[in-house]
């Protein structure tokens, strides 16, 4: 792997964010193409700053919680306290989790969220997450906002992994996707069932910058496909659609819209 120091222990960094029970140092080696001893330095210098530790019973190589803290600090004083009460107005209307995503550069990230479901099936996927981008109702509202073609590039340069970790209806082929795309446009919204996940349905719509109209970030309503069927989610469109357009309302005082 090409690239500067910082550009490797940063990919070091995203990597571990992979898998919570942690990687064994070879691993991380393979995957980003660095030599076993350039790795080693690497992860005893981040163990050493707090953002890394080592798991002593198997020698496997986590993130410690110092990342998240920044991430939630940064939050707490970041506007979030702006964009909260409208996500959880809209959890508690619909009875389902809401998040929000922000769109940076290429990438649509999950970063707010609030959980409608006191009871029952819960559907609580972890924060800090880039949206996958073929399968989603985030992903979906995002790219319906682009012409045919520069949404199939983005798809591209995300990358699809393996269908197989996906729900029975994500899109096949670029044909289905772009069906999917049509009817998001059509309605104002996206929408997929069992398309990310097996047993989940989600709707999102885009969040607007309020004076020149680029899309800056996606609110989601998503939850058990049981409570979600597709009937349930054309009735709650107009509470999403209303809540987006609050979120573009407010955006602008809100740094994490920055």
């Amino acid at each position: 792997m090409a690239g500067s120091q910082i550009e490797r222990a940063l990919s070091l960094l995203e990597s571990l964010t992979s898998d919570p029970r942690g990687l064994p140092m070879q691993s991380l080696s393979d995957e980003l193409s660095i030599p076993k001893s350039a790795t080693h330095r690497m992860l005893a210098e981040l163990i050493r700053l707090g953002y890394v530790r080592q798991n002593p019973e198997n020698s496997r190589y986590q993130l410690s919680t110092k990342l998240v803290a920044m991430a939630f600090q940064y939050l707490a004083s970041s506007g979030a306290d702006i964009v909260q009460p409208i996500l959880d107005r809209l959890a508690q209307e619909t009875g389902e989790l809401v998040r929000l995503g922000v769109i940076d550069g290429d990438r649509q990230t999950w970063i707010a969220k609030s959980q409608g479901a006191r009871s029952g099936l819960r559907y609580d996927p972890d924060m800090g997450r880039d949206a996958p981008l073929f399968c989603t109702a985030s992903g979906h509202a995002w790219l319906a906002s682009m012409s045919d073609t520069e949404a199939l590039a983005l798809v591209e340069r995300q990358g699809i992994t393996d269908l197989t970790q996906f729900g029975p209806n994500a899109p096949r082929s670029n044909i289905e996707l772009l069906e999917r795309l049509r009817l998001a446009r059509a309605h104002g919204y996206a929408w997929v069932m069992e398309s990310s996940a097996v047993g989940t349905s989600a709707l999102a719509a885009v969040v607007r910058h309020p004076l020149d109209g680029h899309v800056i970030g996606v609110l989601s309503v998503a939850g058990p496909s049981a409570r979600l069927p597709e009937a349930r989610i054309h009735d709650l469109a107009p509470q999403l659609l209303d809540a987006a357009n609050e979120l573009s309302g407010a955006s602008q005082a809100s740094e994490i819209f920055a």
